[in-house]
């Protein structure tokens, strides 16, 4: 049981302590409620570049990673089209370095020229390098698009095209910042041997004076249902043909979003998996085929991914999962077969919590998703799925209308 404290600051700043005496370390998270999807979608990719931007120094630190490392720290940041998310864990008798480093850059980044270029260069390099320079790097950059019409989801979180960021102006960059990266926009958690009451004192002395800012409302266009099947097929050089079938299922906190989550682990999760077996190692169709769900806020994508074996069709390819999946939709499921899958799960989950920053970053996050009770909990919502949820999720999912699917072939 993962005990905390939740505590709002009165410039908006949501602030969740969690004690754990056992570790000498402390891990700090910061969540701000904006990801790609909230970019306007002719400036894209400005939350990933924030992501870099916020090492880049502010007003009384130059350089964050100076006395990151001073105090031991190790720290990083990742972005996804809903969320942008900053932490640092280091000895908790320096936490309050990592306070005043953090409170920092949210109260006033450098903005420099200099800072700007060099970041924006970095970006621009890792989209070459990541998404245009590797076998299969551009796979998001076509199934998004057509699997999305209308909701922001259609571009990944590096941004439609790559002129966005080279374009980015310093008024660009300094309005998504006072818009975005406020105190009443963001989720801060710590956890780690900490005196609570002590922390908390803390966070008012470096945060507490951090203008609000405007509360971000979102609107975001919703995405009409998917009424026809939809296809691209596109030529790589690349080592093996490859298929991309993207179905559209629930958002993040629907009670579907347990199920989907257990189908993808009948489907594929380890060597005893549906589709490993059958397709894999008994018809030797595909060399790899997975599914996995994208658990986006909004309405996401549950996805199969699949690498051709050489000198395979790829419609017999394609027809052996659709029979899999019809297999899955129209036959009596097996109680073990979906009793082994909410074990592992619940192993995974129980994992997940094991280190102060998991703690940190699951609190922040569960918390932002309206429930931070979820820390504690979600395997019972795993547990509560029954077999006829399965059938009626896959039912209900599963069908041509609803699927976009991505040719990839060798050239």
């Amino acid at each position: 049981m993962i005990t905390y404290n939740k505590t709002i600051l009165s410039n908006g700043l949501t602030l969740i302590t969690h004690r754990e005496a056992s570790t000498p370390l402390v891990s700090v998270n910061i969540l701000y409620n904006v990801g790609a999807r909230d970019e306007n979608p002719d400036k894209t990719g400005f939350a990933h570049l924030f992501e870099h931007l916020m090492f880049g120094g502010s007003k009384n630190i130059p350089d964050y990673d100076y006395y990151s490392n001073k105090a031991g720290a190790e720290n990083n940041a990742f972005t996804n089209n809903d969320i942008t998310n900053y932490y640092i864990t280091l000895p908790e008798q320096y936490l309050e370095t990592a306070l005043w480093m953090e409170s920092d850059r949210m109260n006033e980044l450098a903005f420099s020229d200099k800072s700007l270029q060099v970041q924006r260069n970095v970006v621009i390099e890792e989209f070459k390098q990541r998404y245009l320079n590797q076998p299969y790097g551009d796979v998001w950059l076509l199934l998004r698009p057509l699997a999305y019409k209308h909701h922001p989801y259609q571009w990944s979180t590096i941004g439609k095209d790559i002129s966005h960021i080279e374009n980015a102006t310093m008024d660009d960059v300094k309005h998504f910042f006072y818009k975005y990266y406020r105190p009443c926009n963001a989720v801060m958690s710590i956890a780690g041997n900490i005196d609570e009451k002590a922390t908390i004192n803390m966070v008012e002395k470096w945060f507490g004076t951090i203008a609000s800012g405007t509360p971000y409302v979102r609107q975001l266009p919703a995405e009409p249902e998917q009424t026809e099947a939809r296809t691209l097929t596109v030529h790589r050089d690349v080592p093996s043909n490859a298929i991309y079938k993207a179905y559209k299922m629930c958002r993040r906190m629907c009670h579907d979003y347990y199920v989907y989550d257990l189908i993808s682990d009948i489907l594929s999760n380890g060597k005893s998996s549906r589709l490993y077996n059958e397709l894999v190692v008994k018809d030797k169709l595909y060399t790899e085929l997975n599914a996995f769900i994208t658990g986006d806020a909004d309405e996401g994508l549950f996805i199969f991914v699949g690498k051709l074996a050489d000198g395979v069709d790829m419609s017999t390819a394609e027809n052996a999962l659709l029979e899999q999946i019809e297999k899955l939709k129209n036959d009596p499921i097996d109680e073990q077969e979906l009793q082994k899958v909410k074990n592992k799960l619940e192993i995974t989950f129980l994992y997940s919590q094991y280190k102060v920053l998991d703690r940190a970053m699951n609190l922040a996050y569960f918390d932002w998703l309206g429930n931070v009770d979820l820390i504690n909990n979600e395997p019972q919502c795993y547990a509560a799925v029954t077999t006829h949820d399965i059938k009626r999720v896959a039912n209900l999912t599963f069908t041509p209308q609803h699927c976009s699917t991505l040719y990839y072939m060798r050239k």
